[in-house]
């Protein structure tokens, strides 16, 4: 079975640091690019970067650009989202999914997992 499994969430105060991790199994790893998406209560999904699939290339939203980072280790089948200054905005619920392609569209992502919730307190 496909599984993609988010951890390392938590409750941090704002300036303060937590790093995601993705733990996957079941598929190819090395062939599929990892992107991370966040949902907020009442509001959309939101992409906020994404990983090849060697790790070569990454992609961030404007919104994480500079406090985020997005790193792989496939010999773990693992990614990561380093995660710094965070901010009350931050705060939603966090998920990782698989894509042959590369791209941002979640529709175009094949595998989800389920999220870590992440809040962030001012």
């Amino acid at each position: 079975d496909v599984q993609l499994q988010a951890s390392g969430g938590g409750s941090v105060q704002a300036g303060g640091s937590l790093r995601l991790s993705c733990a996957a199994s079941g598929f190819s790893f090395d062939d599929y690019a990892i992107g991370w998406y966040r949902q907020a209560a009442g509001k959309e999904r939101e992409g906020v970067s994404c990983i090849s699939s060697d790790g070569t290339y990454t992609n961030y939203a404007e919104s994480v650009k500079g406090r985020f980072t997005i790193s792989r280790d496939n010999t773990k089948n693992t990614v990561y989202l380093q995660m710094n200054g965070l901010k009350p905005e931050d705060t939603a619920v966090y998920h990782c999914a698989a894509t042959n392609r590369w791209t941002t569209l979640p529709r175009l992502y094949d595998y989800w997992g389920q999220g870590t919730l992440v809040t962030v307190s001012s």
